[in-house]
């Protein structure tokens, strides 16, 4: 009992109040903290110092010309309106189509190639390679190289509500800018005329195609009834049964005076009188000559060739039915075909600037601002993420 109330006491006597616990003493920087910092200065400051030390000191300052222009018709729709009845001729899907088309060919080789052709690209764009290598053209690129750095240079925005196009055109002298703006405003006016060919050719094509069948039906049916005519040595088949009907009348008003004359004679005149005879035998070539021409209209009336009368004029109706057919059917071609250009006519497309190309008065580019803000954004995330990464991993040894 004595012996724990003695190490009590010296316990209390140990943590007396008077006697305060001693302060922490300075830290001391880890090997971890130095990465740190010096991570920093290689991932986010040195990035920023050199950036914004070439941004300041070697890039050259870049010229904007601004190009704002839009595709009308000349009934004065729009290019939502008319680019639309032109995708349908087309068999495209709409305005939009046609205005991909438009956007992707002033960002295509072929372009390229063509204002090429008039200005010296490569010399333009490569004015300032010594000084300015990151941002600027090498004269040794190939065509694919050309156009890789005309589409950062070109730059080219659509609206499909209003269907404006705008572009900015982007060079290391005004001059060139504006110059290169025009030919593109140029190129993409042609391109819209061959669309709007096309389209016309393509509207009218199967009209074409109509009236070339309609025609071809009609010379055939002209041929068949040529053709006919020379084979049976008929001209108006009509005529000729006129003709014919008039002959049999005739004969049978020869029959019936023959028939009262030859009655009268056998009334007065004997048996042996030859007037009698004669009238028999004038009574019999009448009646003869009736039933001959009677066979031409029906059955077994045909000639040396065999081939009933009957079915001439048959034949002959057929084949004049069949031309009055092409030739209406022609007739109907030949207006359609007409509509048709009158349609593709007024649907003519041009192109109408609303704005003009632009000469710039002082640099705007590169916006040197702009892309050191981003250039510092983007290496504090990288260098905080790398941070994270790695205390996460640490975390887990």
């Amino acid at each position: 009992m004595t012996d724990t109330t003695t190490d009590d006491n010296r316990t209390f006597q140990r943590r007396a109040p008077h006697e305060a616990t001693p302060f922490a003493g300075p830290t001391r920087g880890r090997r971890r903290h130095r990465v740190l910092a010096v991570s920093f200065v290689m991932m986010v400051l040195l990035p920023i110092l050199a950036s914004g030390f070439y941004l300041y000191t070697r890039a050259a300052d870049q010229y904007a010309s601004t190009l704002g222009f839009t595709v009308r018709s000349e009934n004065g729709a729009s290019a939502s309106d008319i680019l639309g009845g032109l995708s349908a001729s087309l068999g495209g899907g709409g305005s939009s189509s046609d205005a991909t088309i438009l956007y992707e060919f002033i960002r295509s080789q072929e372009i390229v190639r063509k204002v090429g052709a008039r200005l010296d690209l490569e010399r333009m764009y490569s004015r300032h390679a010594e000084t300015d290598p990151l941002l600027s053209y090498h004269t040794d690129g190939t065509i694919e190289d050309l156009t890789e750095y005309w589409q950062r240079m070109v730059r080219v925005s659509y609206d499909n509500i209003t269907g404006l196009t705008e572009l900015t055109v982007l060079a290391f002298d005004p001059a060139d800018a504006r110059q290169i703006a025009e030919e593109i405003y140029s190129e993409s006016s042609r391109m819209i005329n061959a669309l709007s060919d096309v389209a016309r050719d393509d509207s009218t094509r199967y009209a074409q195609q109509d009236l070339d069948l309609a025609l071809e039906r009609l010379k055939a049916a002209r041929e068949a009834l040529t053709a006919f005519r020379l084979a049976n040595q008929i001209v108006d088949p009509n005529a000729d049964i006129q003709t014919q009907m008039g002959l049999l009348s005739t004969l049978q008003t020869q029959q019936a005076n023959a028939l009262i004359e030859f009655e009268q004679l056998r009334e007065t005149a004997s048996s042996t009188d030859p007037r009698l005879d004669q009238a028999r035998r004038r009574l019999e070539v009448i009646e003869s000559l009736i039933a001959t021409e009677r066979q031409k209209f029906g059955k077994g009336g045909g000639g040396e060739d065999g081939v009933e009368y009957a079915q001439t004029i048959s034949d002959f109706e057929r084949l004049t039915v069949e031309r009055e057919y092409a030739e209406t059917a022609y007739a109907a071609a030949l207006h359609a075909l007409d509509a048709a250009r009158a349609a593709a006519n007024r649907q003519s497309l041009y192109l109408a600037a609303y704005i003009t190309p632009t000469l710039a008065e002082k640099s705007e580019y590169p916006q040197r601002g702009l892309i050191l803000g981003l250039i510092a954004l983007f290496s504090l995330l990288i260098w905080s993420i790398a941070c994270l990464v790695y205390y996460a991993l640490r975390d887990r040894r």
